[in-house]
């Protein structure tokens, strides 16, 4: 007997958009310790340090002072007003209130950056290896990102490699400086190569800088603050790595039209906005004197020194990572398959982190590690190392 098709189901765009590797390693990480196992956790991406204290009482103050309706879906004007100033001078990007909108972290700017820009059909060039959630949110959109090997477009040129990898269905670049997880930062001459050819084939780019703070040799770059490249930027930052604001979802984006009133609709219609006592603590997180952030990047750069010296007496060779708080050493030592390395070295020596081949194919043969842990977890964890690799 025949049965009429159920009519519910998915929609067909989500078919292809999975959950994080990541997400499901830390689940396996809370099980470990929850049957009473020390683990080495090196898999994580959040700061060592806590939110600092005067922001916490920023935002307990805006909450006492009943500062807990509804704010601008945009953001307040006071913050806006700050994150122009900051833009403007840090990032050498010109901006003005109406060309900044806060979002729900950096995620939520970058979410709405590719719906904004894709179309069902389009490609994306993404520098690989990449955050893992990146191929995700550019499948959402209906698009395909294409992944073009970070290590060969420094080699090769950076023009000519994205000319190569690129198609007449191109319509962005994802262009993030420091990378997460390799720790490369692009200098001023790469991201004019960037430029040039986004200029070239009329592509919007999509700037993730996320980690702009954590920089250990020169300075950040913002490709926005190029000529001509401002009028096709959208460029996402976040709060989470700077202050230690992980949980606040904490993130504003900066673009000209028709791009800001673009995101202004996704923000508007998802979230409506971020919740107006976090935006009163932004505020005052954003007046952290610059000493104070460059005091925590010099104890980033001893844990940095600190395990790339251990990975290497291991055998397991890693360059110093030039910006984030990620080692990216090869592991090929251990196993070729970066899933199976991870997986031997979590059940051998009980250190937790994550495999290469989840930012893409380019990040095989590696694993990530996250050193925004305390020196002694770090000095533990080279123990470890050491007894299982001995």
């Amino acid at each position: 007997m025949a049965t009429r098709q159920s009519g519910i189901r998915l929609a067909k765009r989500l078919d292809e958009v999975g959950f994080s590797d990541i997400v499901q390693i830390r689940n396996k990480v809370m099980g470990m310790r929850a049957d009473g196992l020390k683990v080495h956790c090196l898999h994580g991406g959040e700061p060592y340090f806590e939110t600092p204290e005067d922001i916490k009482y920023a935002a307990v103050k805006a909450l006492v002072e009943n500062q807990t309706h509804y704010a601008p879906s945009s953001g307040l004007l006071p913050l806006r007003e700050v994150l122009a100033k900051k833009l403007t001078v840090k990032n050498h990007i010109q901006a003005s209130t109406d060309e900044v909108i806060v979002t729900v972290g950096g995620s939520q700017g970058l979410y709405a950056a590719f719906q904004c820009v894709l179309d069902p059909g389009d490609d994306a060039l993404v520098f690989s290896p990449y955050w893992t959630p990146i191929g995700d949110l550019v499948t959402g959109a209906q698009a395909r990102p294409l992944h073009v090997p970070t290590i060969t477009a420094r080699r090769n040129g950076i023009h000519n490699t994205l000319e190569q990898f690129s198609t007449p269905q191109t319509r962005a670049i994802y262009y993030n400086t420091p990378q997460n997880p390799s720790g490369l930062v692009f200098n001023r001459a790469e991201a004019e190569e960037v430029a040039a050819f986004a200029i070239k084939r009329d592509l919007v780019v999509i700037a993730d800088e996320a980690y702009e703070d954590l920089v250990y040799d020169g300075d950040h770059f913002s490709i926005a603050s190029l000529p001509g490249m401002a009028e096709r930027t959208i460029t996402c930052f976040t709060l989470s790595k700077t202050y230690a604001m992980t949980g606040w979802r904490a993130g504003y984006a900066v673009a000209k039209e028709p791009f800001m009133s673009a995101l202004r609709k996704i923000v508007l219609y998802s979230t409506n906005g971020v919740a107006t006592f976090v935006q009163h603590a932004m505020i005052h997180a954003l007046a952290t004197p610059e000493a104070e952030i460059a005091a925590r990047r010099e104890e980033y750069r001893k844990r940095r020194d600190l395990l790339v010296h251990a990975l290497n007496e291991a055998g397991l060779h890693c360059e110093p990572p030039a910006g984030a708080f990620y080692a990216f050493p090869n592991v090929e030592k251990i196993n070729k398959n970066s899933r199976t390395a991870a997986q031997i070295l979590l059940e051998k020596a009980h250190i937790a982190t994550i495999p290469g081949s989840v930012f893409g194919a380019q990040g095989e043969g590696h694993l990530r590690f996250g050193y925004a842990i305390t020196l002694r977890e770090i000095e533990d964890c080279a123990d470890a190392l050491r007894k299982f690799l001995a």
